[in-house]
């Protein structure tokens, strides 16, 4: 049995999903699987796919028979993973060669059951570096800003009682970091840079008014927050991350 289980959601990736599943292959630390939920009804880049890894013995495909967005697709992958740990990956995003070796060991050696770790964000030939100054997320510090990059995460599967992603078109990991903080599972941080996060203008997450209403869901529908609040939130965690790119 694999101790890591990576988790990929793939939708119309082709030209970055080699080199992210490569990052995978490459690291120092050997010991895990790689479930890749492909989420297309289109079968044009699994048989791309399949011709350059599938003799790989690492590499599980799951195969979605509807488009179910990435936050369900990584459910699925949880429910197919039997490692102790669970890691998460974008499939235009790579890790550094030594990203689990090391973030496992921090893990490890703490008995931490939630890490994440800095990262950069590519975009427009430019790269920006995203870290956070605490040693811990709270709750309370995830209400105002998401400093947590999907493709950092790394938690101990015991840690997750329910389908941890809702259905949302963005802000699906922000809602689910959110839910493990509110239940005291903290986000420790491991303050080296180890990703790159692939920031592409025609993908959901470059969508501002999608963005918006996915974060509005997220305070009012599932932290049941009232309407003002919930605004006020969203106007807090926007301004915040528009300071990041400054």
């Amino acid at each position: 049995m694999s101790l890591v289980s990576v988790i990929i959601p793939y939708y119309k990736k082709i030209h970055h999903i080699s080199e992210t599943l490569n990052s995978v292959l490459n690291q120092t630390f050997q010991n895990f699987e790689i479930l890749l939920i492909y989420d297309d009804i289109n079968d044009d880049d699994l048989k791309i796919i399949n011709s350059k890894f599938k003799e790989n013995p690492k590499i599980k495909i799951i195969k979605n028979l509807k488009n179910l967005g990435a936050g369900l697709s990584r459910n699925i992958g949880i429910k197919n993973s039997s490692s102790e740990f669970i890691a998460f990956l974008d499939a235009d995003d790579f890790w550094y060669p030594k990203k689990l070796e090391k973030q496992i060991k921090f893990m490890r050696e703490n008995n931490y059951d939630f890490t994440f770790c800095n990262y950069f964000k590519k975009f427009n030939g430019k790269e920006l570096l995203v870290r956070s100054d605490k040693k811990k997320l709270e709750y309370r510090d995830l209400l105002l800003d998401c400093e947590i990059g999907l493709s950092t995460v790394i938690l101990k599967k015991k840690i997750i009682e329910e389908e941890l992603f809702p259905s949302l078109k963005t802000k699906e990991d922000y809602n689910a970091w959110l839910k493990l903080t509110k239940n005291n599972f903290f986000a420790y941080n491991f303050p080296e840079t180890l990703v790159t996060w692939v920031y592409s203008n025609n993908s959901l997450s470059s969508n501002l008014i999608q963005k918006l209403k996915d974060g509005f869901k997220v305070y009012y529908k599932y932290q049941k927050f009232s309407v003002i609040k919930s605004i006020f939130l969203l106007f807090l965690l926007s301004l915040n991350s528009l300071k990041r790119k400054f």
